[in-house]
């Protein structure tokens, strides 16, 4: 049994108000939590549009548990993140960067440094003022101490001195900024280097008797060198060296050597260590390193019951258990899951500890392991903080926050899952938006906009979203919305998943045709409405699906993928294609041929709209600049090339956001005739000048 608690439904506001792209810009999200030791308060990061910055900021607030009295603590125009509590669940410590106006010395310069502030609020006090700031922090277990991170830079090779004499410049390598970690005592406010070799950390973590350090480390900064070449370093205290935990479990014995190591987390008595690995295409795994009495650990891997797929990087133990605690995803949930005695010779069956249609993004357990507090949403609410029990059983989430009271008054699309059957007889689900008002009458089809998840590795889910890439909004101006799950998209299974490798541009585009035609077939969608978008692997399948068929009117293509062999060339992770094409440009040739658009592109007549981040480095320009000079210059389809500067593979500024949504509706709106309400009139001319290309 799932139960919501009672004081969630009560005094339901009227749903009176539709909703349009402006309401993207009122919605705070919330991206972590932490619950207090003593299980009374949860501290969380809330980040808000502020149009004056063009941008985001994050604040950080806490909730109580029991009056569920919510308190801002930080109100500066900063990035205030990563909050950890003291013992005794009076103080939160976090880490942001401030400036002051005529401040020039730390902490006041801008750079990231520890902070601390109490549960009540008040002015915060800087607990580091380092010239060059940290780069991560964590608070010791009895809360005495504090471990840092931060980094020196590094010239070491033969043409050292022309490096240094022309330091201005980008190298490709050779100039490196190694990672140190210090140990600051709070009480003498002395500081001591603990870690200092040639390694680049990009996580850590302290155990609770403050024995080990474990490290995520790289042999350089670059991404390249994450994927495949990552490794856990062990520092231990008493001996001061530093091991490396074996790898042959995740390397060798791998499906593909090039996976991602992330999160850690160590169990209550600092004897066993969690961690994950992730691969494109590939399932993720979490492995567990037991040290009992021993120097040397022993690796075990987490069974996968039910092929769930781990994801998140955050885990945590139930306090003093070997209970293992993780999100995985299921069939478009995201879910919190409790794996038992992790540390025995037969491991039991996960226990899911957020069952229901519901979306846990995020979690943290109290200090007796009695609660857990959650960021949780569904479909009529985006994340908001709940607690539940870590039990499994008769599950009752008590919502304690409301950060977005104005979504109570959205008319809400009807979000659903949906089935269908591809074209190999193989199942496949997707997530359906329709209209707040459909009512499904036969005869009354509605323009269909086929939204394309990007990763691959990863799937839409069943919650409600109101974002850049389509959900919500779409739906809400009188569209139905199908955002296929495809071949490749997790949390359906290993099969599933892997199917995908050797198969791009065709399993994926395949099952995507299927749901469209599923849609026309059940009177849902109108066969001569249909449109197309997505974003980074979403901007790929939707360069391919209009290489390969001329039903959709109008597409926009974001951060695309136009040639594969120019994608290894390219990103920063180029791992993604050589485990999706089996290979390398040299030895895949047709493969990568195959699993390209560019090599149709001549066959495509759908106007399109593209948009990229001047400086994306996974999805590089060049694929959307070749993409607009097809089309363009050479085959005279009807289309735009906008390119955000200094943008990244994500849009972060507000007048970024803004401009991809007012580009995308009016473009679909000039080729896809669409009425909407109060909108009749110049819907009418469009219909009437209808599309320039069929």
């Amino acid at each position: 049994m799932v139960l919501i608690s009672a004081a969630v439904l009560a005094d339901a506001p009227v749903r009176d108000h539709n909703i349009v792209a402006d309401d993207y810009f009122t919605l705070a999200t919330i991206t972590g939590c932490r619950m207090s030791p003593d299980g009374r308060y949860v501290a969380y990061t809330e980040m808000r549009w502020d149009k004056e910055l063009d941008g985001r900021n994050t604040d950080l607030w806490v909730v109580s548990t029991q009056t569920k009295e919510v308190t801002r603590l930080t109100f500066d125009p900063a990035a205030d993140v990563s909050p950890q509590w003291s013992p005794d669940s009076r103080r939160v410590y976090f880490s942001t960067s401030r400036t002051r106006p005529g401040e020039e010395k730390p902490p006041y310069n801008g750079k990231t440094q520890v902070w601390r502030i109490g549960v009540e609020g008040g002015e915060p006090l800087p607990v580091t003022r380092l010239p060059d700031g940290i780069e991560g922090f964590e608070l010791s277990h009895d809360g005495k101490a504090l471990y840092y991170q931060v980094s020196e830079k590094q010239v070491d090779d033969e043409f050292k001195e022309l490096r240094e004499q022309f330091s201005e410049l980008e190298y490709g390598h050779g100039v490196t900024n190694f990672s140190q970690i210090w140990r600051l005592d709070l009480s003498s406010w002395r500081s001591d280097k603990l870690v200092d070799e040639s390694r680049v950390i990009r996580e850590f973590a302290v155990s609770p008797d403050q024995r080990r350090i474990a490290m995520i480390t790289t042999p350089t900064e670059e991404l390249i060198s994450h994927e495949g070449r990552s490794r856990v370093d062990i520092y231990d205290a008493k001996s001061k060296e530093v091991t490396t935990l074996p790898d042959k479990q995740w390397r060798d014995d791998a499906p593909t050597p090039y996976g991602w190591l992330e999160g850690l987390a160590w169990t209550s008595d600092g004897e066993s260590l969690a961690m994950r690995i992730d691969f494109d295409g590939y399932p993720g795994e979490i492995f567990v390193a037991h040290w009992r009495s021993q120097d040397k650990p022993i690796i075990t891997k987490l069974l996968r019951h039910d092929e769930m797929t781990p994801s998140g990087t955050h885990m945590e133990w139930l306090p003093g258990s070997k209970d293992l605690c993780f999100t995985a995803e299921d069939r478009a949930r995201d879910r919190v899951y409790c794996q038992r005695m992790v540390a025995g010779t037969a491991q039991a069956k996960a226990v899911i500890l957020t069952p229901g249609d519901v979306c846990a993004s995020a979690f943290s357990v109290s200090g007796a392991g009695d609660r857990l507090a959650i960021v949780m949403d569904t479909v009529t609410h985006p994340p908001d903080i709940f607690t539940v029990p870590p039990t499994g059983r008769d599950v009752e989430y008590t919502r304690i926050t409301k950060v977005n009271p104005q979504v109570d008054t959205w008319k809400l699309p009807q979000i659903r899952t949906v089935q269908w059957t591809s074209s190999d007889g193989t199942k496949v689900e997707g997530i359906l938006e329709l209209p707040p008002d459909y009512d499904g009458k036969p005869g009354q089809p509605l323009p269909l906009m086929v939204e394309c998840h990007g990763g691959p590795t990863a799937c839409t889910r069943l919650r409600l979203r109101l974002w850049i890439y389509g959900r919500t909004l779409f739906a809400a101006r009188g569209w139905a919305l199908l955002s296929p799950n495809y071949r490749g998209s997790t949390g359906y299974g290993d099969k599933f998943l892997t199917d995908l490798i050797g198969n791009k541009n065709n399993l994926d585009v395949e099952d995507i045709l299927a749901g469209v035609d599923a849609m026309i077939e059940r009177g849902i969608a109108d066969p001569d409405r249909l449109a197309v978008m997505g974003w980074s692997a979403g901007g790929y399948l939707t360069d391919c699906l209009v290489s390969r068929t001329n039903r959709f009117k109008a597409a926009s293509s974001g951060a695309g993928i136009f040639d594969v062999a120019t994608q290894w060339l390219s990103e920063d992770t180029p791992g993604h294609v050589i485990n999706y094409q089996q290979g390398f440009p040299w030895n895949r040739t047709e493969a990568m041929r195959a699993g390209s658009a560019l090599y149709s592109a001549d066959k495509i007549r759908t106007p399109t709209i593209i948009h990229v981040g001047g400086n994306d480095r996974r999805c590089p320009p060049v694929h959307s600049t070749g993409l607009y000079r097809a089309l363009h210059e050479y085959l005279k389809v009807p289309c735009e090339l906008i390119v955000y500067p200094g943008a990244g593979h994500g849009l972060r500024t507000y007048k970024h956001r803004k401009a991809k949504m007012e580009w995308d509706l009016k473009w679909f709106d000039r080729y896809v005739a669409v009425e909407q309400p109060g909108d009749e009139a110049e819907s009418a001319v469009l219909s009437a000048a209808g599309s320039p290309v069929r």
